[in-house]
Protein backbone atom coordinates (compact mmCIF):
# COMPACT_ATOMS: atom_id res chain seq x y z
CA UNK A 1 0.00 0.00 0.00
CA UNK A 2 1.58 3.18 -1.17
CA UNK A 3 1.58 5.67 1.83
CA UNK A 4 2.97 9.55 2.22
CA UNK A 5 3.32 11.33 4.88
CA UNK A 6 4.76 14.84 5.14
CA UNK A 7 6.40 16.68 7.81
CA UNK A 8 8.53 19.74 8.57
CA UNK A 9 6.08 22.38 8.05
CA UNK A 10 5.40 24.80 10.60
CA UNK A 11 5.49 28.82 11.09
CA UNK A 12 8.69 31.19 9.44
CA UNK A 13 8.95 34.95 9.43
CA UNK A 14 9.11 36.31 5.47
CA UNK A 15 12.81 35.69 4.19
CA UNK A 16 13.30 32.52 6.37
CA UNK A 17 13.59 28.60 5.30
CA UNK A 18 11.79 25.50 6.19
CA UNK A 19 12.30 21.95 5.08
CA UNK A 20 9.92 19.52 3.76
CA UNK A 21 10.05 15.88 3.73
CA UNK A 22 7.44 13.27 2.57
CA UNK A 23 8.31 9.79 3.58
CA UNK A 24 7.33 7.47 1.12
CA UNK A 25 6.42 3.40 1.93
CA UNK A 26 4.83 0.61 -0.29
CA UNK A 27 6.70 1.52 -3.19
CA UNK A 28 9.96 1.16 -5.42
CA UNK A 29 11.52 4.67 -5.62
CA UNK A 30 13.28 3.51 -8.52
CA UNK A 31 9.30 3.55 -10.16
CA UNK A 32 7.84 6.50 -9.32
CA UNK A 33 8.01 10.41 -9.90
CA UNK A 34 7.15 12.71 -7.25
CA UNK A 35 6.14 16.23 -7.06
CA UNK A 36 5.16 19.13 -4.39
CA UNK A 37 1.99 20.63 -4.30
CA UNK A 38 0.48 23.66 -2.14
CA UNK A 39 -3.19 24.53 -1.62
CA UNK A 40 -4.69 27.63 0.32
CA UNK A 41 -8.41 27.15 1.49
CA UNK A 42 -9.18 30.02 -1.40
CA UNK A 43 -7.61 28.46 -4.10
CA UNK A 44 -7.32 24.64 -5.93
CA UNK A 45 -3.75 22.88 -5.37
CA UNK A 46 -0.71 24.06 -7.13
CA UNK A 47 2.25 22.69 -8.67
CA UNK A 48 5.22 23.88 -7.18
CA UNK A 49 8.26 21.51 -7.68
CA UNK A 50 8.53 18.33 -9.71
CA UNK A 51 11.16 15.50 -9.66
CA UNK A 52 11.63 12.43 -12.70
CA UNK A 53 11.83 8.86 -11.93
CA UNK A 54 16.13 8.72 -12.05
CA UNK A 55 15.59 11.67 -9.79
CA UNK A 56 17.73 14.07 -12.78
CA UNK A 57 15.11 16.27 -13.75
CA UNK A 58 13.75 19.19 -11.45
CA UNK A 59 10.73 21.25 -12.66
CA UNK A 60 9.63 24.15 -10.74
CA UNK A 61 6.49 26.66 -11.12
CA UNK A 62 7.69 30.14 -11.76
CA UNK A 63 6.47 31.38 -8.24
CA UNK A 64 9.17 29.76 -6.39
CA UNK A 65 11.96 29.23 -9.03
CA UNK A 66 15.43 30.10 -7.53
CA UNK A 67 13.85 29.82 -3.90
CA UNK A 68 12.56 26.61 -3.42
CA UNK A 69 14.66 23.24 -4.22
CA UNK A 70 13.43 19.44 -4.61
CA UNK A 71 15.26 16.64 -3.90
CA UNK A 72 15.17 12.98 -3.06
CA UNK A 73 17.09 10.70 -0.89
CA UNK A 74 16.35 6.61 -2.08
CA UNK A 75 18.22 5.03 1.02
CA UNK A 76 15.99 7.01 3.05
CA UNK A 77 12.61 6.79 0.95
CA UNK A 78 12.22 10.63 1.46
CA UNK A 79 11.53 13.41 -0.68
CA UNK A 80 12.35 16.82 0.38
CA UNK A 81 11.40 20.66 -0.59
CA UNK A 82 13.99 23.14 0.65
CA UNK A 83 12.40 26.61 1.05
CA UNK A 84 14.43 29.53 1.07
CA UNK A 85 13.51 33.36 1.11
CA UNK A 86 9.67 32.44 1.91
CA UNK A 87 7.30 35.07 1.68
CA UNK A 88 3.49 35.36 2.79
CA UNK A 89 2.10 34.06 -0.43
CA UNK A 90 4.00 30.94 0.24
CA UNK A 91 1.68 30.79 3.11
CA UNK A 92 -0.39 26.97 2.15
CA UNK A 93 -0.65 23.47 3.30
CA UNK A 94 2.18 21.49 1.27
CA UNK A 95 1.21 18.51 -0.67
CA UNK A 96 3.52 15.47 -1.88
CA UNK A 97 2.65 13.57 -4.72
CA UNK A 98 3.79 10.32 -6.63
CA UNK A 99 2.77 8.47 -9.53
CA UNK A 100 3.99 5.47 -11.70
CA UNK A 101 4.73 4.22 -15.55
CA UNK A 102 2.52 6.09 -18.19
CA UNK A 103 1.73 8.88 -15.19
CA UNK A 104 4.94 10.45 -15.16
CA UNK A 105 5.03 11.12 -18.73
CA UNK A 106 1.66 13.56 -18.14
CA UNK A 107 1.67 17.21 -17.63
CA UNK A 108 3.71 17.28 -13.95
CA UNK A 109 1.81 20.44 -13.34
CA UNK A 110 -1.68 18.74 -13.46
CA UNK A 111 -3.18 17.84 -10.10
CA UNK A 112 -4.84 14.63 -12.35
CA UNK A 113 -1.61 13.30 -13.35
CA UNK A 114 -0.83 12.58 -9.99
CA UNK A 115 -2.36 8.61 -8.07
CA UNK A 116 -1.41 9.54 -4.88
CA UNK A 117 -1.42 11.94 -2.34
CA UNK A 118 0.10 12.85 1.20
CA UNK A 119 -2.31 14.26 4.09
CA UNK A 120 -0.54 17.60 3.89
CA UNK A 121 1.95 20.10 5.98
CA UNK A 122 0.54 23.63 6.86
CA UNK A 123 3.57 26.45 6.26
CA UNK A 124 2.92 29.71 7.87
CA UNK A 125 4.76 32.63 6.92
CA UNK A 126 4.43 36.09 8.53
CA UNK A 127 5.34 39.39 7.02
Amino acid sequence: QVQLEESGGGSAQAGGSLNLSCLRSGFTASRACMAWFRQTPENEREAVAFIDVLGTTEQYADSIKGRFTISRDRAKNTLYLLMNNLQPDDTATYFCAAAFGGHCTLPWSEAKTWQFWGQGTQVTVSS
